[in-house]
């Protein structure tokens, strides 16, 4: 699936903005889903780090698991759900959250719907914004976390899950979007990894922020590698910025997944920025 996903952040194209709210259109749509199972990257649970401890949140009637940093002692801190990449959680996503906890924030990280095990069904950008959300507000009644600093990053099929999850919900103070994609109109595959009605517009509409530019509802940094290419961050940006949204593209150093190293530090003087 990451290959899918870096292969049409070149390739996809984008429409017009949508005119509606993107929460607004969410509380009337439902996903249809031809298929309802596990994520298609098969992956069992994950021996919890050493700096990591696990907490249980929920998400409408899904008990779902999510890894939280070790410093929480002492004042409450800002705190960070960060969407890992691809469609089930590997250590390295938690490794790569170690600029974040390094800049004293904590940080949660969690396993959504279908992935390692957990319950629910895969809808690849949909369903799975429900469970950021949810661990969102999870993460704000966590001891040793400011629940009025709660902010929101993401990369790769986590920044698109960013991007959408900002549009949804006015919990975050600010969001970071890593390399995710714009328009999800050019994914067609197996069911097993595109679980949706491949035959409906409005599935693609759904899933692809460049529709909804105008519902971001907090700061929102849009990161790409200058190896990808930037048309569609930059139309969303210029979409959001008209409706008098805080959104901007933000071009760095490297491909999908080098390009982190330079977004990392960008996105903590943002958070930093709006305490």
């Amino acid at each position: 699936m990451r290959l899918v996903c870096v292969l049409l952040i070149a390739a996809c194209g984008h429409g017009p903005p949508h005119g509606v709210d993107y929460a607004e259109a969410r509380r009337s749509f439902h996903t249809r889903l031809a298929r309802e199972g596990p994520s298609p990257q098969a992956a069992g649970p994950v021996a919890l780090a050493a700096d990591a401890h696990e907490v249980m949140y929920k998400s409408g009637a899904l008990q779902l698991r999510a890894w939280v940093s070790n410093n929480t002692s002492g004042a409450p801190r800002p705190a960070i759900v960060y969407v890992h990449g691809a469609s089930a959680f590997r250590p390295w996503h938690w490794e790569s959250t170690k600029p974040l906890r390094d800049a004293g924030f904590v940080v949660m990280t969690p396993i959504l719907r279908a992935e390692n095990g957990s319950p629910g069904a895969y809808s690849l950008f949909y369903d799975e914004v429900d469970d950021i959300v949810a661990a969102a507000e999870a993460l704000a009644q966590l001891p040793g976390v400011d629940p009025t600093h709660i902010y929101l990053a993401g990369h790769s099929n986590g920044g698109t899950l960013v991007m959408l999850a900002a549009m949804t919900s006015s919990r975050f103070r600010a969001a970071a979007a890593l390399s995710g994609i714009i328009d999800a109109s050019g994914i067609h595959g197996d069911p097993k990894e595109v679980p949706f009605d491949q035959t409906n517009p409005v599935e693609y509409r759904m899933r692809s922020p460049i529709h909804f530019g105008a519902s971001v509802k907090c700061p929102l940094r849009v990161y790409y590698g200058a190896e990808e290419t930037g048309d569609g961050f930059e139309e969303l940006a210029r979409v959001a910025r008209t409706a008098g949204r805080d959104v901007e593209a933000v071009r760095v150093p490297g491909d999908h997944e080098t390009m982190m190293k330079a977004a990392f530090p960008l996105a903590i003087a943002l958070f930093q920025a709006q305490r």
